[in-house]
C-alpha cells in the first residue's frame, strides 16, 4: 500500500481553508446580528448590519449544502 503525500496534504489544505471561512462567516454573521440589536439599543437604524448578518449565514448555508451535494453526487 502507497499513500498518495501530495493528495493527503492537499485535502488537508482545502479543508482547513474551508473550514477557517466557513468559521469567519458564521461568526461575521453572529457579530452583525450583535450590532443589530446595539443599533436598535441606541435608537438607530439596524437594517444593514441585520442584512449584512444574513448574507453571512446565507453563504453558510450554501456552503454546507454544495459539500453535501460533492459527497452525494
Amino acid at each position: 500500500m502507497k499513500i498518495d503525500w501530495a493528495a493527503l496534504g492537499s485535502v488537508f489544505g482545502v479543508s482547513l481553508v474551508a473550514t477557517v471561512a466557513l468559521v469567519g462567516l458564521f461568526t461575521l454573521g453572529i457579530v452583525g446580528l450583535t450590532k443589530q440589536e446595539e443599533a436598535a439599543a441606541s435608537g438607530g437604524s439596524a437594517t444593514l448590519a441585520r442584512t449584512g448578518a444574513y448574507a453571512c449565514f446565507a453563504l453558510c448555508a450554501a456552503a454546507v449544502a454544495y459539500g453535501i451535494y460533492l459527497i452525494v453526487v
